[in-house]
């Protein structure tokens, strides 16, 4: 009976220990991330004073932002399995330091190339930390709280986008004489001092701290593919994934996803300084109720489909297609500040399906190579923000601003009919 009491406590003082550093790698990942948006989504803020110090136009300047969408895309296509192959942990700090210091060069440039290729080289890093910091949470959180862990996750990455708006606004108030530059350097301080809690508290998995890892259902299918990818090679992974027609469809999910979540976040603040003619502090106030929008919905509607959805992801999907089009159509005609910033919200929510995406990677990948599905999806949801970036301002030249609000609407309508589509289709090798 002794053996039998001491045995127990050990897997209680075991699992304690797991749970906590299960917790602290999620928060220590989320807390990196929070900051991380400081070095990509600032360029979105301050186009305009970009445009006019640079002798540009917006329109040139939404093609210098898409070089990062188009790096970011291909470089989630890849890093996902690099991470893999190299250590997440250490392959996720080099891509945060390198985002910085490309950031702080771009802000001595005065050539609207040299910028394009900087930023594109900087959405590559920014690429180094999202599918690899992922992949490693599902090491650590099993699949019946993988929507509330996932969920977390996004809700960080969500609430980045309003930590970057605030610091932007911070530092332009700040040091205006720097003007748009000031949002190149500032925001880098407290994205690379995140990285001191995440190197103390962010484990690779499990076994890397002598604990045992998670044991699943689909245990002996991760166990199989694992060693299939050994003797089958790095790039097997691709091969699987891309001959599986529900991967696919959910790549289409993913790239509309990316258009509606960034065609957003790109043009709204600029709507708001050149349609209702807002100064760039007042477009940024209201601006960032999108921001808090998406990061209310990347938290909550994961959890959504564990709990009352019981693990089916697709009608969440469906529900938030049906609203984003119906608020799209409406939202351009709406000339009251107070009321567009309100809309703002709403769409912000059910516009971001990317949590639910996720959650969706996780649950096809499982921990045998959920880093690399989330690479996949994300590589689709960042050529969709790459397309919007470059063909947006000529939709907006060309058409003007209604324009770009019922293409992202219209859109929609299709997420929704493929998301019917999901529903019951499986895949046939993982």
């Amino acid at each position: 009976m002794a053996n039998i009491k001491n045995v127990t406590k050990e897997d209680q003082t075991s699992a304690a220990r797991f749970k906590r550093l299960a917790w602290l790698m999620l928060l220590s990942f989320g807390f990196t991330y929070l900051f991380f948006y400081n070095g990509r989504q600032n360029i979105n803020l301050v186009m305009t004073q970009m445009a006019e110090e640079l002798g540009s136009t917006t329109t040139a300047l939404g093609v210098v932002s898409s070089a990062l969408f188009w790096c970011y895309a291909f470089g989630q296509l890849i890093n996902g399995r690099l991470g893999a192959f190299f250590g997440y942990k250490r392959f996720m700090i080099i891509g945060v330091v390198s985002s910085a210091a490309l950031n702080v060069i771009i802000s001595f440039q005065h050539s609207i190339p040299v910028i394009a290729i900087l930023w594109g080289l900087n959405g590559f890093f920014q690429s180094m930390v999202w599918s690899n910091g992922l992949g490693v949470v599902n090491k650590w959180w099993p699949k019946k709280k993988r929507g509330f862990a996932t969920g977390l996750a996004t809700f960080f990455s969500g609430m980045a986008q309003v930590v970057t708006y605030l610091t932007i606004l911070f530092c332009l108030e700040w040091n205006p004489e720097w003007g748009w530059r000031a949002a190149f350097r500032y925001p880098m301080i407290p994205m690379l001092l995140m990285l001191i809690a995440f190197f103390f508290f962010f484990h690779n998995s499990p076994k890397s701290v002598g604990l045992a890892d998670l044991e699943e259902e689909d245990d002996e299918r991760d166990v199989s593919l694992e060693k299939e990818i050994q003797k089958k090679g790095y790039l097997y992974p691709y091969k699987m994934l891309f001959s599986e027609p529900k991967v696919l469809v959910f790549c289409l999910i993913s790239a509309i996803a990316g258009i509606g979540r960034y065609g957003l976040l790109t043009w709204v603040p600029t709507y708001f300084t050149e349609e209702l003619g807002l100064t760039i502090k007042d477009g940024i106030f209201s601006s960032i109720l999108l921001p808090f929008g998406q990061a209310c919905a990347m938290f909550i509607f994961p959890i959504i489909t564990d709990k009352f959805l019981k693990g089916k992801r697709e009608p969440m999907l469906i529900i938030a297609s049906l609203i984003t089009f119906l608020g799209m159509i409406v939202f351009p005609f709406v000339k009251v500040q107070a009321v567009a910033s309100v809309m703002l919200f709403v769409l912000g929510v059910f516009a971001m399906v990317t949590g639910v995406i996720w959650t969706i990677a996780g649950d096809i990948g499982g921990k045998a190579f959920s880093s690399t599905v989330i690479g996949v999806f994300d590589w689709a949801v960042y050529m969709g923000a790459a397309i919007q970036a470059v063909i947006f301002g000529f939709i907006k030249d060309t058409f003007g601003w209604p324009a770009i609000f019922i293409v992202i609407g219209s859109l929609y309508i299709i997420m929704l009919v493929l998301a019917i589509l999901t529903r019951n289709m499986k895949t046939k090798r993982i």
